[in-house]
């Protein structure tokens, strides 16, 4: 195993070197989706925004595609939008429509370019091979190009923000709506859990670009578990994480990372990063990158003295043994993630917790397990997806039991990324990562 994990370290230390730019699909899996999404829409449309670019203070960390949007187009530049209609049949004196998908693009702002760099025009000759559509109009012809396709009494599908919530489409819809761009008797519906159970499922495509950020964190995770010292800070490890999985082509951190040592290891989303790790602490690192918008998500808990204490080795293997549980209790087609469903492989995993050690007062370990035991993962860390339905082949997730006890200060969480592959098998993304106590202990002894 331990052979293994360095080459894994030397294999990603030469390719990390020549790591490019963001990766895009082919254009026919963005087109897929689109299809897939007018299937849903019950003769309907569906009108999704971009962002617009970030200006003045908000414009510090640069743009990032919205994930929704990303994932029906794969356009990665702000302010556009795409309207999809669906295929219909006349009725109630309305023409017959045939499927129609458009791709809307703000017209250029040559000074703002000057800040943010040159954007495309749907007045290039290029825009449809480079966009993937074959109709890409200006943002400005958005509201005639709606009159053309929206009948009377129709639902249109948008990101509709709850009371206080903000998105895309607010703006964008008051203006239409001001513009008199609908009928009357147009109402909205909310296009989100349609996406949702849509990203559930990964192509494979998709599962190769996570496949990459999965692999970009491991190795950051050798360097940072090697880095790992008493007087070192959590500070450092962090900084070494995101350098290293950025030299493998991560453009940005998947999620604030997390580095807790002592007493930090057992608080779930601490976010500081600022203490000096002292010697007999247990490192928790909760930390892992995102490779062309798609991320990844990993936790080791190592000892910052290079050896587990006995009590530290105890808590360690029991959160172990619950995600080993977990994992060989999993069934293709019938296993849940969440807890108190059927076949929860949760529930499992809690009932390994509960059944194997005690706290310094003699009560099961299971209430300091207070967290899920996983979630999907894509192109959101905590990604949009339907848990009511089993985990089955194209389902990307975490498995990620933990144990925290601040009365010991003693935090352990493991968590791993998983697929399921189109033959049912559970596919373990992060195996190459050292795990078990001993592999943890050689691999912080250099050896």
């Amino acid at each position: 195993m331990m052979r293994k994990i360095f080459a894994v370290a030397m294999l990603f230390s030469a390719s990390c070197l020549v790591a490019g730019a963001l990766e895009h699909q082919a254009s026919s899996d963005y087109r897929a989706r689109r299809e897939k999404l007018s299937a849903k829409l019950d003769g309907g449309l569906a009108l999704v925004f971009a962002p617009p670019e970030a200006e003045g203070p908000n414009d510090l960390y640069g743009y990032r595609p919205d994930d929704n949007f990303f994932y029906l187009t794969g356009w990665p530049e702000p302010g556009a939008a795409v309207l999809i209609a669906a295929a219909r049949e006349a009725k109630n004196n309305e023409p017959a429509r045939a499927y129609t998908e458009i791709l809307f693009l703000p017209k250029r702002n040559y000074s703002q370019e000057k800040w943010t760099g040159p954007k495309l025009g749907s007045d290039d000759p290029k825009a449809a091979k480079i966009t993937g559509f074959e109709h890409v109009e200006s943002l400005d012809n958005l509201r005639d190009e709606l009159v053309k396709l929206v009948p009377a009494r129709t639902s249109i599908y948008t990101d509709v923000p709850a009371p206080g919530e903000h998105s895309n489409s607010q703006e964008a819809l008051q203006w239409l709506q001001t513009a008199n761009a609908f009928p009357v008797g147009t109402t909205y519906t909310d296009v989100r859990p349609l996406l949702g159970s849509l990203r559930t499922v990964k192509d494979s495509a998709e599962i190769e670009l996570i496949r990459k950020a999965v692999n970009a964190s491991v190795a950051a995770h050798i360097a940072a578990i090697r880095a790992i010292k008493p007087g070192g800070t959590e500070r450092q490890i962090s900084a070494l994480l995101q350098y290293e999985w950025g030299k493998c082509g991560c453009e940005r951190p998947a999620y604030a990372p997390i580095v807790g040592t002592g007493i930090n290891s057992t608080v779930l989303h601490y976010s500081d990063d600022s203490a000096t790790i002292q010697n007999g602490d247990l490192v928790l690192m909760d930390a892992a990158g995102e490779y062309s918008l798609y991320a990844s998500d990993i936790t080791r808990t190592v000892p910052a003295s290079g050896k587990f204490t006995a009590r530290q080795r105890e808590i360690y293997e029991i959160v172990l043994g619950a995600q080993k549980a977990a994992i060989a209790a999993f069934e293709s087609g019938k296993s849940h993630l969440q807890r108190n469903q059927p076949d929860s492989i949760h529930d499992v995993a809690v009932n390994y917790i509960n059944t194997h050690g005690k706290d310094l007062h003699g009560e099961p370990l299971g209430k300091y397990f207070f967290h899920g035991l996983g979630h999907y993962v894509g192109l959101n860390v905590h990604d949009a997806g339907d848990y009511s339905v089993p985990l089955g082949p194209g389902m990307v997730f975490t498995i990620e039991p933990g144990i925290y006890i601040p009365e010991e200060k003693i935090g352990v969480r493991i968590e791993d990324m998983f697929y399921v592959d189109s033959n049912g098998k559970l596919i373990h993304m992060s195996e190459s990562l050292a795990q078990s106590p001993d592999e943890i202990e050689r691999l912080m002894s250099g050896k």
